[in-house]
């Protein structure tokens, strides 16, 4: 039975995330591993609203921040010379990248 390797990418910007994705794609391809994804996942909104005034005098007007962090999955085939190239990929410091083996 053969292992396999799931990759969960997150991050802010989504095309950061895709860009390591690709890099991804392309030593699947190179050590002909099956590979199966990137699959996109929900995106997380975290909201964060707060009161314009610093005083709380006047008019209650509320800025709304938002930030998005993206996610995408990865299954692959746990090579042992593809899990080396992985482990070399510049990743971003905005990306997180978790890799898990299962059997």
């Amino acid at each position: 039975m053969a292992q396999k390797a799931r990759i969960r990418l997150t991050g802010t910007l989504p095309s950061t995330l895709d860009s390591v994705c690709e890099q991804v794609k392309s030593i699947a391809t190179k050590t002909g591993v099956n590979m199966a994804g990137p699959i996109p996942m929900p995106t997380k909104k975290l909201m964060v609203p707060t009161l314009k005034s610093p005083d709380g005098e006047g008019t209650s007007t509320w800025d709304h921040w938002e930030m998005r962090v993206h996610k995408r999955l990865i299954d692959l085939d746990a090579d042992e010379r593809a899990l080396r190239q992985l482990m070399r990929i510049q990743v971003p410091k905005d990306i997180s990248i978790e890799i898990v083996l299962t059997s």
